[in-house]
């Protein structure tokens, strides 16, 4: 290659690197942690398939899903989402399109930023 090839194949290499950074979307981790009201249960079962169709839905956004427990398993008191977004506004879109916030299952929802630390998703494969 001449000088100028050279160059020009080094600036067309950083010119991709820069539409890839550019053009990346925003990364952003959300937690979403939600607590039940008392004696939803039953509101819970109603709305269930809503709910897991309403989360199917979301697949590109949603990174872990599930809810919360008690010790016993026998149980549900809550949920926690953890969903990939560029804001807290489209978390709390997330979070009030779920059938189970529109049916008022949750007394209380927190939404927090979160940065991934560690990711061990076989970790989690028997749970």
């Amino acid at each position: 290659m001449q000088g100028g090839e050279a160059a020009t194949g080094q600036i067309r290499a950083v010119d991709r690197v820069r539409h890839r950074f550019n053009n990346r979307r925003p990364s952003m981790l959300w937690a979403i942690f939600c607590v039940d009201k008392p004696n939803t249960a039953a509101i819970r079962d109603r709305v269930l398939q809503p709910h897991r169709d309403y989360l199917q839905s979301q697949k590109g956004i949603l990174v872990l899903a599930g809810a919360t427990q008690t010790d016993d398993g026998a149980q549900a008191i809550g949920s926690l989402f953890i969903v990939n977004v560029d804001s807290r506004a489209k978390a709390r879109t997330f979070s009030d399109g779920d059938p189970f916030t529109q049916a008022g299952v949750f007394a209380s929802v927190t939404i927090t930023r979160m940065r991934k630390g560690q990711w061990n998703p076989g970790a989690a494969e028997s749970a």
